[in-house]
Formats: C-alpha cells, sequence, structure tokens
C-alpha cells in the first residue's frame, strides 16, 4: 500500500516514520530524523462568522483542537517530533511541567501511554493546594486515568527554582533509580518541538493551494512560544507569506521575542523575530485567570458560532483580536486572516463555577394534562 494511501485511511496512526522537512527549509538545523504519527491531519479550515468583523475582513479558522490525542490541541504537533527523539535515545520515561491545567501535559501523558513510557508530571498549583490531592477536574482526569504521575509544585516555589531545574531534579531523582528519563519543556516548546508547526505551515500551504485560497495574517494564542516560531518562520519561508499576529497569555512580548529569538537561533534560521511576528498582549490578570467578561466571551461566541473556545489560549487570543479589530478597523479592512484554534476545551471544566451564572436556557419540560399518558410507551429502563 503506498504511502498516501496509508496515511488516508489512518493507518499510520501511532507509527514512527523517517521525516523529510519541506523544500523551504531544508537548511534549517537540526533537522530531525523521524517523526511519530499521534495527531489527526490535516485538520480542517473553515470561514468563522464572528460578529462585527471591520468591512470586507474575513476570519477563518484552522481547527487544531480537533487533532485528535483525547481532546487534542496544538502540543500534539510538537510531540510528534519530541516523542521520536525520546523513543530514538531510548527512554523508558517522560518528564514534562506546567500549570495545573496544561493541556500539554496532558497530551504528553496520553502520548507517553500511547508509546508505552511512563510519565511525570510537575503541574503548578497554589500554596493552599499543594498538599491536597488535586482532583480530577478536565485535564486532570485524563492524566490520572492514562496513570501519569503527578508531582505539585506551589506557584511560589516555581517561581524561585524555575522549570528547567524542576525537571532536571526529577530526572536526577530518575536517573539514580536506574530510569531512563526524556524531559520535555514547558509547552514543548523547544527548537526541536518548533518543527511541529514548521511541518503546520506545510499543511496550510497545501490545503489553500487546492482551495485556491490564501491568508494576509494568522493569528493564535502564545502561552510557550514554540508554536508563534515554527507559525512565523514557516510562513516567512513558504508561500504564504502572511503576518504573523500572536497574543501573549502569560509573560509579556518582550520575553517572547527573545524567547522565540533563542529557538529561531536554535533551527540557524538566521531570522530576526521582530520581522516575522507580531507579539501583543493579552493575558489580563494574568495566566490561566479569567475576568467575568472574558468568560462571557467565550460564552457568546460559542452561542453565535458553534465554537467554543478556551479561556486559557484561544479565548484571550481571539478577544484580543477582536479588540483590536474594533480599536484598529483600518488595519484590518479586507483582510482575509486565519486564526488556529490551539484547542483546551478540558480547561473550561475548570471554569464552571464562573460561568454557571451566564449559561441558564433550563427549565423543567411542561406536559400538559391533555397530553395522553401510556403505560410502557417510551421506556429505555
Amino acid at each position: 500500500m503506498e504511502a498516501n494511501t496509508i496515511r488516508a485511511v489512518g493507518l499510520d496512526f501511532l507509527t514512527k516514520k523517517p521525516y523529510s522537512p519541506p523544500s523551504w527549509a531544508t537548511h534549517l538545523s537540526p533537522i530531525p530524523s523521524h517523526v511519530f504519527s499521534l495527531g489527526h491531519f490535516p485538520t480542517p479550515i473553515h470561514k468563522w462568522n464572528l460578529p462585527n468583523l471591520p468591512n470586507n475582513t474575513e476570519v477563518w479558522l484552522k481547527r487544531d483542537d480537533v487533532s485528535g490525542m483525547q481532546l487534542s490541541g496544538n502540543k500534539v504537533r510538537k510531540l510528534e517530533f519530541l516523542m521520536a527523539d525520546a523513543v530514538a535515545q531510548g527512554a523508558d520515561c517522560i518528564i514534562t511541567i506546567g500549570g495545573i491545567q496544561s493541556n500539554h501535559c496532558r497530551a504528553t501523558a496520553v502520548a507517553a501511554r500511547y508509546l508505552n513510557l511512563d510519565c511525570y508530571l510537575i503541574l503548578r498549583t497554589s500554596k493552599v493546594l499543594v498538599d491536597q490531592d488535586p482532583g480530577l477536574t478536565g485535564n486532570l482526569l485524563v492524566e490520572r486515568l492514562v496513570g501519569a504521575h503527578v508531582e505539585l509544585i506551589s506557584k511560589e516555589e516555581y517561581a524561585k527554582i524555575g522549570s528547567v531545574a524542576l525537571t532536571n531534579h526529577l530526572k536526577e531523582k530518575l536517573l539514580n533509580e536506574g530510569r531512563r528519563p526524556y524531559v520535555i519543556p514547558v509547552g514543548g516548546s523547544n527548537s526541536l518541538g518548533t518543527w511541529g508547526y514548521i511541518e503546520a505551515i506545510r499543511e496550510v500551504e497545501q490545503q489553500v493551494q487546492t482551495a485556491k485560497e490564501n491568508f494576509d495574517d494568522i493569528v493564535v494564542a502564545c502561552g510557550s512560544g514554540g508554536t508563534i516560531a515554527g507559525l512565523s518562520l514557516g510562513s516567512s519561508l513558504s508561500s504564504l507569506k502572511a503576518k504573523v499576529h500572536a497574543f501573549s497569555v502569560c509573560d509579556d512580548p518582550n520575553y517572547f521575542y527573545d524567547f522565540v529569538q533563542g529557538l529561531l537561533d536554535g533551527l540557524e534560521a538566521s531570522v530576526n523575530a521582530h520581522d516575522i511576528v507580531d507579539i501583543q498582549n493579552a493575558k489580563g490578570l494574568g495566566y490561566a485567570i479569567n475576568t467575568s467578561e472574558e468568560l462571557k466571551f467565550v460564552k457568546d461566541i460559542a452561542a453565535a458560532t458553534g465554537v467554543i473556545l478556551d479561556p486559557v489560549y484561544s479565548g484571550k487570543a481571539a478577544s484580543g483580536l477582536l479588540k483590536d479589530m474594533k480599536e484598529n478597523p483600518k488595519k484590518w479592512e479586507g483582510r482575509k486572516i486565519l486564526f488556529i484554534h490551539t484547542g483546551g476545551l478540558l480547561g473550561l471544566y475548570d471554569k464552571v463555577e464562573q460561568l454557571a451564572s451566564s449559561v441558564g436556557n433550563w427549565h423543567r419540560m411542561d406536559v400538559h394534562e391533555s397530553v395522553p399518558r401510556k403505560d410502557g410507551t417510551g421506556k429505555m429502563f
């Protein structure tokens, strides 16, 4: 069976394959040797009928929220390269780190179990909750179902020690126990993980060529930097040439310009981050903290378009985009924009109490006495 046919019928899922980069990325170094098929690609692109857009502005949606991997998201693309490297290095377990509702940690836990590797997650939580069972809400439910080892750290300790030192500390502990750990950084965002979204640009390029469409801009949330590094580098090198706009949901734009520059330099890309990506601040009250207005925005977009955004990443990015469009309509008039939905639906489960007051629409069904009743009819129990 030919390779294209195998992919079309899904028989290459969870297989390791040699990797060949796009023709426009062959000068980058190092080039990954292999990739694991972990996601369901290509993800669809469709028009997104957002309300109150500037004149002649179109927004299209790239649905990386439906890329598979137990509710998916952008992390899957990075993990295809990172897990192939882990297996190549003979790892028997994976270590990664993130917030208590990290989509990346959930996707990593699932990918590790798919490949018969143990997974250790260092999860950042509040000082008040660090000694308590973290529960089974959202991403935690999937992580714990697939058997991940959860190590809790307070936000204060995390800030003092840092993610690199924390993962290295756990790595040393596991090495001393005779394990062979492989460390994946926050969000899978290193130069190797960046290939996930370089490859995504090849996918978009093929989709627009087939559909004879093109995009002026690409818009995406930024939480750890790897996704925007891959998108912006790929778009600038490929035939797309769309300007990438990132809305940062945690650290400020200057931090991300420096971080992305480091990823680009790690690939010997010889390009300046400021030239290929525009980063704006959309963190609001802070990472994974939402105002009632932000959650109302997520609810309103779902009710208007059927698309459910997550509150941590795409929700803040889409809100930031529409705010910028309202404040600077001339900047966006007549533009054709591709918004990358990076997933994270499970993060909404952590916000149910905040959302409860805004999602009414229920009442007991009123069935008048005149409606005939017949014993035994319609029973499903």
